[in-house]
């Protein structure tokens, strides 16, 4: 797809910062050995760099995702357990609401070559990975279409690691225009008690 996302060149801000992309994206886990053996072994991405922290205050692992960037983790020996449905969704987008707390990092979506999609499904299942069906997301009512068809702007996956953090394989199924993007921003006050 000709599409910016896997442009890796420097593209200037509205501010003149030079982005290129995301660095790393840092999470918190429970265990470190247990998030090394998933993101390596299961899903093969390589680590790249280990800290011990200064004074006892943890581990901070990095892992190379492709394309430049890197996702890593922190373990603190005190962290407290995160809360399901605040800190993070309370499970997979098909088990249950999407929603997450202001704040919160909702779900990582890494981004995979489209061919490659069912054979990903497939993999995860094979390792014991529990996983969503392939999800056309389309802009019909419920963003959800059973079939591919012109109108499908993204194919993914949903599915947890051992901490229980969504993580998604994407990949983008047309260029991106104009057109997709038409909705106005909202604001804090149009958020309804619940």
């Amino acid at each position: 797809m000709a599409q910016a996302h896997d442009d890796r060149s420097a593209a200037p801000g509205s501010a003149g910062f030079e982005f290129r992309g995301i660095n790393h994206l840092a999470l918190v886990c429970r265990d470190m050995e247990r998030t090394v053996d998933f993101y390596t072994n299961v899903l093969g991405m390589p680590l790249t760099k280990t800290i011990e922290l200064p004074a006892g205050m943890g581990q901070h692992f990095f892992f190379d995702c492709g394309g430049g960037d890197a996702l890593a983790f922190f373990w603190f020996p005190d962290a407290p357990d995160g809360v399901p449905g605040v800190s993070a969704p309370a499970g997979r987008p098909d088990q249950g609401s999407l929603t997450s707390a202001v704040g919160s990092m909702n779900h990582v979506a890494f981004a995979v070559p489209s061919e490659k999609i069912d054979e990903y499904r497939d993999r995860l299942r094979a390792a014991g990975v529990d996983c969503t069906d392939v999800a056309n997301h389309d802009d019909s009512e419920w963003g959800i279409s059973d079939d591919v068809h012109p109108g499908v702007f993204v194919r993914s996956i949903y599915f947890q690691d051992p901490d229980g953090i969504l993580l998604e394989f994407a990949c983008w199924t047309r260029e991106l225009g104009p057109s997709d993007v038409s909705h106005a921003p909202a604001r804090a006050g149009d958020r309804t008690a619940v």
